[in-house]
């Protein structure tokens, strides 16, 4: 397999986490999704990382459905419970972390525009949608080891991606000081192989 990413982005880090704890051998294209003659746009549509080329030929993307379709190969750990509404829980959770993610980039990208042209409005509208997102999941996190049930899910390696996307993107956001469950779980969660392996470089 092949593996199209940029080396910053949360939602290609989730997917080599998840090759990593699958212990899946795979080819790292590190690609920049910006550029006019990106790797992935010439196999995705819209033009976004990551993008998974197959062994069989087929091309998969974004990072939900890859995700699922590493759950269809035969590579164990499994990270979606094989009960249909317990994966439904799992998934739930990381479309919250990822629409955290989505937030937090249009914070981000409009940070870079020129300052006239920047919109406090705008950042704050979409902060707020970090916030909210980021209060659910310490709420959710609190007294618990693992977002669902007893073991590690794509739900907890989603929260961990974008846990450590908001450290490193926003390192004086303050987040960790106010969702300290939050905090607490991220300091755990990174510190394992995958996500120490996928560190985004600085």
């Amino acid at each position: 397999m092949q593996l199209i990413a940029s080396l910053t982005s949360p939602y290609a880090r989730k997917i080599r986490v998840l090759l990593l704890e699958k212990g899946l051998p795979f080819a790292m294209i590190a690609d920049n999704p910006h550029e006019p003659d990106s790797a992935v746009s010439k196999v995705n549509p819209l033009g976004k990382v990551p993008a998974l080329l197959a062994d069989d030929g087929r091309c998969w993307f974004d990072s939900p459905v890859i995700a699922e379709y590493l759950e269809t190969l035969s590579a164990s750990p499994y990270f979606l419970p094989s009960d249909r509404l317990g994966a439904v829980e799992v998934k739930q959770i990381e479309a919250l972390a990822d629409g955290v993610l989505d937030a937090g980039v249009l914070v981000l990208l409009e940070g870079r525009r020129p300052a006239a042209q920047q919109s406090e409005a705008w950042c704050a509208r979409h902060w707020g949608k970090v916030e909210a997102g980021l209060a659910a999941l310490e709420a959710r996190v609190a007294g618990r080891e693992w977002f669902v049930g007893g073991n590690i899910t794509l739900a907890d390696i989603a929260v961990g991606c974008m846990w450590g996307w908001l450290d490193f993107r926003f390192p004086k956001a303050g987040v960790k000081q106010k969702y300290p469950a939050l905090a607490t779980w991220g300091d755990k969660i990174l510190a394992r192989p995958s996500f120490v392996q996928t560190h985004p470089p600085a």
